[in-house]
């Protein structure tokens, strides 16, 4: 298989950015949610994008935020995707997208397997799709909680769009997702912090390592499409 793409996110500072640049990471991701700890204003999104631009993608996270938000973000970080963490319809994901001009990364969490309905309506209107671990009913925020989910759940899952795989993930498991889920990408941030909101250089170059470790030697599988009505 193609070695999956790895997306850092929650970073906030110039030290673990550079940690997140310098161990390869495809992708980094930058919270604008303020329950988050991880949650950065647009002063501090100015100077991080500057640091990431040619780089890494860039990625802005966001929930269920309106059209000014989204604006005031899109004109600090200039991301190149937009990630949708709320419960965002299909409807919204795909005026976000035509109001901005800009790829989206739709957000789905999962619990079990009846969570998969629904998806296919995000996977015509989102350019990615992540899959997420389900937080629990008295959570505060919808990811960043260092939660997994059974894996097996995607195992053989194909959509029309790439997907990523998030959720409770680490240096130690990573692979294990890779080889179960086949994802295009994954996603990870309480994995590597030695505090909830506080990034460790040391365990994102750790992850980063693991990750393209695994994606190099995993054989290839065949996917079955998911149903239409999932």
């Amino acid at each position: 298989m193609i070695r999956p793409l790895v997306k850092i996110c929650g970073l906030s500072t110039r030290e673990t950015l550079d940690a997140a640049l310098g161990a390869g990471a495809d992708m980094v991701g930058f919270v604008f949610f303020a329950p988050s700890p991880r949650h950065i204003d647009l002063t501090a999104a100015r100077e991080l994008g500057r640091q990431a631009e040619g780089r890494a993608s860039k990625v802005a996270l966001t929930v269920d935020a309106d059209d000014a938000t989204l604006a005031g973000i899109v004109a600090a970080l200039a991301p190149a995707i937009l990630q949708l963490h709320g419960r965002e319809s299909p409807a919204r994901v795909r005026d976000i997208k035509r109001t901005f001009g800009l790829p989206v990364m739709k957000a789905v969490a999962v619990e079990t397997a009846d969570d998969l309905r629904g998806v296919a309506n995000y996977s015509t209107v989102a350019d990615y799709i992540l899959f997420d671990a389900r937080a629990p009913k008295d959570a505060t925020r919808p990811g960043g909680l260092g939660r997994a989910f059974d894996w097996q759940i995607l195992h053989g899952l194909d959509l029309p769009v790439p997907f990523l795989l998030s959720g409770g993930l680490d240096a130690d498991n990573v692979a294990r997702a890779i080889d179960i889920t086949r994802p295009h990408g994954v996603d990870v941030s309480s994995g590597v912090e030695r505090e909830p909101g506080i990034k460790d250089a040391a365990k994102i170059h750790a992850f980063v390592a693991a990750a393209h470790a695994a994606g190099a030697t995993s054989p290839p599988t065949s996917r079955n499409p998911i149903a239409s009505s999932a």
